[in-house]
């Protein structure tokens, strides 16, 4: 009996560590240890007690995950864990405004295979060609925007 007791007991306790060390690992080895005790339970006392130990690791684990995503979250000491903020912003501004580009034209800085640089009213940018290898100094016209350059054409 205290075999099961304590293999239910370090089993619960690495299921609680693996909230501040996730991986999976310690959930695993919890669960093993759970199952275990279960499977003592079988081979001391059958049956029956075999499976009120199987019901009560069940419960058990039911009120771990409880605790852990519902209780966890609202202390003090769980809302220093989990997150419940999000950050909206982005990794990279977009190179310029579509109404403010789209139509200008401008000149390439470098020879566009398809992509380099070309000069757009004295600022320089990112650009791909769609009308395939371009060399410097050619005149572009400016067709649109991806998520970092501009999309130019020969004009």
């Amino acid at each position: 009996m205290t075999g099961i007791i304590l293999l239910f007991a370090i089993g619960l306790v690495l299921l609680f560590f693996e909230v501040f060390i996730p991986g999976g690992v310690l959930g695993l080895l919890g669960a093993l240890l759970m199952l275990a005790g279960c499977g003592v339970a079988f081979a001391e006392f059958g049956v029956n007690g075999g499976g009120i130990a199987t019901a009560l690791a069940l419960v058990l684990i039911g009120l771990m995950l409880y605790f852990e995503l519902f209780v966890l979250p609202r202390t003090a000491f769980g809302k220093r864990l989990f997150l419940e903020r999000t950050i909206a912003a982005t990794s990279q501004p977009p190179p310029a405004r579509a109404g403010d580009v789209v139509g200008r034209s401008g000149e390439t800085l470098t020879t566009l295979a398809p992509s380099g640089l070309v000069q757009i009213d004295g600022k320089s940018y990112e650009a791909a060609s769609q009308s395939g290898l371009l060399p410097k100094g050619t005149a572009v016209k400016v067709t649109g925007l991806d998520n970092f350059r501009l999309i130019v054409s020969k004009s």
